[in-house]
């Protein structure tokens, strides 16, 4: 029988950093997730926080690849925005520091004529 040391419990003064969306950001997220839904565009959501980002996907269906994907990234901050919408293909769609500004080419097509 071999003795192990037993793992440790990560402590208060060093807690696992993660990316999140704070309050008016998930607003925002959420006002945008409802219109498409209520267009019938947009049927779920993920929600994901990890180490370097903060990542809210949207589906069609539960069981495809997400459509877009709003990307919080403190990192590019300061080279290339805070907040990217990437497409379903993997192309960023735009990128900013402002996020209702980055979330207008998700508006633009919820915008469609009357017959």
């Amino acid at each position: 029988m071999t003795l192990q040391t037993p793992t440790p419990f990560p402590s208060p003064e060093s807690p696992q950093e993660q990316v999140t969306f704070d309050r008016k950001e998930l607003g925002a997220l959420t006002r945008l997730y409802g219109q498409f839904v209520s267009a019938g565009e947009w049927r779920d959501y993920g929600i994901s926080f990890l180490r370097e980002a903060a990542v809210f996907s949207v589906f069609r269906r539960f069981a495809e690849s997400p459509l877009y994907r709003i990307e919080k990234r403190p990192k590019l901050r300061d080279k290339q925005g805070l907040y990217s919408v990437v497409g379903m293909d993997g192309y960023i769609l735009r990128r900013g520091n402002d996020l209702g500004q980055v979330l207008r080419v998700l508006e633009k097509k919820l915008i469609r004529a009357v017959e």
